[in-house]
């Protein structure tokens, strides 16, 4: 993509009301822009990244063995009033009535909706275990909406629905998800830890969050400092026992606030003890026959009995998640995107447009990015070089590759990896063959 042809709206300065990085950095870059109180339009950059975190998230749902579907965000009050929610979830779903005065809602999550779905197409257990996901829109009337999209009202979800023949069965469901979860972070540059967590008006009796450590987090959390380093689980067996890969993490204590036990952390060795901030970009549940049970979801078993199958969870903020990265990965210029969701590759920027050399080496830098399938951005405005450089610094491209008239002459051109600040002089061959590779296996 050029520059000039690009819509790129950046603001100069930081508005008020934004007081978290992630924040400031997606209003200054022209990511979003706010429509109302914690609703916001989606810009070409921001969506970009909204984009390849969607993606990344469906491809690990895939592995899984998830099966993707999509659901109305417009829902029937009646299905709510089935499993008792319709009036007890409280003021922040947005109730509304059409024009023949039935009771809708704009949904704030889809439990009721998907059993009613599945009760009327799965009758044996013969077609067990099934998971079921989307990836749409929610909409939470919070009181008070802040921080940008990471409490926003309006924000896209990746949530999941698992229904199983029984508790044992449904817990294999839910270990496959808590896996799954910690390779999606991992594959977004993010180092998440699944913590012990109050299962909430979602209801049931187990619940874990997937926290991103970060000093603007909304809540406090506590974990054995091991946790944080583990690696991710890598490629997996999903129809193996997982519940060991599970164990391995369970055995370290990781809890939420409310749930934390002060006495169990306290026996930790104290070089072991970690206590932050942190942010949800995930929680899965299991509550069994929560939804199932009033909403009469039943299977034939083998025995040629009815029963209420079981089901699970599984959200992820995949909006949410746009300010957690910006969030654990940002400095004083802006924003440092990891390479698996930068809204693009490398940043080329031409001191000298109108320079016959600098844009003969420009167009062509460009062009063989494009051909390796990096998706460079081509700055050919004609703003002074100072301008260029902050301006791809806020973005936070992972890559800059600068040219102008000076290093020309001896031929090379700039690279600067922006996680690092590091500067290489490169021959332009050299420079693309750097940045090539640095995306290989992305």
């Amino acid at each position: 993509m050029r520059l000039s042809r690009y819509f790129l709206p950046l603001l100069k300065e930081t508005p008020a009301d934004a007081t978290i990085a992630s924040h400031k950095y997606m209003l200054r870059a022209g990511m979003i822009k706010q429509n109302s109180a914690g609703i916001y339009s989606w810009l070409p950059l921001g969506l970009k990244v909204l984009k390849k975190i969607e993606q990344i998230v469906r491809e690990e749902q895939n592995k899984a063995g998830a099966i993707e579907m999509l659901m109305p965000t417009i829902q029937s009050a009646d299905l709510w009033r089935e499993t008792g929610r319709y009036d007890a979830y409280g003021p922040e779903m947005l109730r509304i009535t059409d024009r023949h005065d039935r009771e809708m809602l704009y949904g704030p999550t889809n439990e009721d909706m998907i059993t009613d779905i599945f009760r009327s197409s799965v009758r044996s257990y013969k077609d067990l275990p099934k998971n079921l996901y989307h990836i749409q829109w929610k909409f939470r009337d919070e009181v008070r909406p802040r921080f940008g999209v990471m409490r926003g009202r309006e924000f896209l979800m990746k949530d999941a629905y698992s229904f199983d023949l029984s508790a044992e069965d449904a817990r294999r469901s839910y270990n496959k998800m808590f896996l799954a979860y910690l390779n999606t972070y991992a594959r977004m540059g993010l180092k998440a830890v699944a913590m012990k967590a109050d299962t909430g008006p979602i209801g049931g009796d187990l619940s874990h969050e997937f926290i991103i450590l970060a000093e603007t987090g909304e809540s406090e959390v506590f974990c054995h400092a091991d946790l944080v380093n583990m690696p991710p689980p890598g490629e997996l067996d999903f129809d193996s026992d997982l519940q060991p890969l599970v164990d391995e993490r369970l055995a370290l204590y990781a809890a939420t606030d409310e749930m934390h036990d002060a006495d169990a952390f306290a026996k930790l060795p104290s070089d072991k003890q970690l206590s932050a901030r942190g942010i949800e970009v995930g929680h899965i549940f299991y509550f069994g026959e929560k939804y199932s049970a009033p909403m009469n979801a039943k299977v034939m078993n083998s025995d040629g009995k009815e029963v209420i199958v079981h089901m699970g969870s599984y959200g992820v903020g995949v909006s949410r998640l746009v300010g957690g990265i910006i969030e654990a990965s940002h400095d004083d210029d802006g924003i440092i995107w990891p390479k698996a969701v930068a809204p693009f590759g490398a940043g080329i920027i031409n001191l000298k447009v109108g320079d016959a050399e600098a844009d003969q080496v420009s167009e062509d830098i460009y062009n063989q990015l494009v051909a390796a399938g990096i998706d460079p951005l081509y700055d050919d405005k004609s703003d002074r070089g100072g301008v260029k450089f902050s301006r791809m610094d806020l973005i936070g491209l992972p890559y800059q590759i600068t040219i102008g008239p000076r290093g020309l002459k001896e031929g090379i051109v700039e690279v600067k990896t922006r996680a690092t600040g590091e500067r290489q002089s490169l021959a332009p061959d050299a420079a693309i063959k750097f940045i090539t590779s640095e995306f290989a296996g992305i």
